[in-house]
């Protein structure tokens, strides 16, 4: 087992290797975010920032997407995964922001998880990239990495998220979520994990170590 005493090391490596850990998503401001968060969903960052780079010229506010209509929002978003439920859920996202929150993005988790197409992952990241708090969003590359190194085994993202919550320490809340995404999307891969080349080696507990 991942001994609890050896977690702020594996954290400080992790520091060392990503010492500007943030999200890759590229936006403009909260509603931007929020846009390119719903996007993400089942599909990559640079789908998303490539699609974003049109998009994000003409959308700033809920309004741009009401006036662009779910139709034109579609042929603009059709390269990502899901395109035609993500468009739907971010015309009647749009909508409930400016009847319900004055066409501003929530800062708290149960507003934000109101909104269509946002769940609990993507208030997660809203909260922390956008809000500052220490929330912990886990994708499929945190999963797996938690799970592989034993840092935080659980069965589903939610159980993996508490045993981050009760372990990780004060000081890496705020950045953890983003220095486990890094290090799961370009060392702890899915296939063939990158094991010479991880600064934590020394500390997982995965036992086919790719050595």
């Amino acid at each position: 087992m991942f001994k609890q005493s050896n977690i702020p090391a594996f954290f400080q490596a992790l520091q060392q290797q990503w010492p500007q850990a943030k999200t890759e998503l590229e936006y403009d401001n909260i509603f931007q975010l929020l846009v390119a968060v719903v996007l993400s969903a089942q599909a990559t960052d640079k789908s998303v920032n490539k699609v974003g780079l049109i998009l994000f010229k003409i959308v700033y506010t809920p309004d741009d997407i009401l006036n662009l209509g779910e139709e034109k929002l579609k042929s603009m978003i059709k390269a990502i995964g899901l395109y035609n439920a993500k468009a739907r859920n971010l015309m009647a996202l749009s909508r409930q922001l400016i009847d319900q929150f004055n066409g501003q993005v929530p800062d708290n988790r149960k507003d934000l998880e109101s909104l269509p197409g946002v769940g609990r992952k993507t208030a997660s990241v809203v909260l922390n990239v956008a809000f500052n708090q220490p929330t912990i969003a886990i994708d499929t590359h945190i999963f797996r990495l938690c799970n592989r190194t034993d840092l935080a085994p659980g069965r589903t993202p939610y159980e993996v998220e508490m045993v981050l919550n009760e372990v990780v320490p004060t000081e890496f809340k705020m950045t953890c979520h983003h220095l486990l995404i890094l290090h799961g999307r370009y060392v702890c891969v899915a296939r063939k994990p990158l094991c010479s080349q991880c600064c934590v080696n020394h500390l997982c507990q995965y036992n086919n170590k790719n050595l």
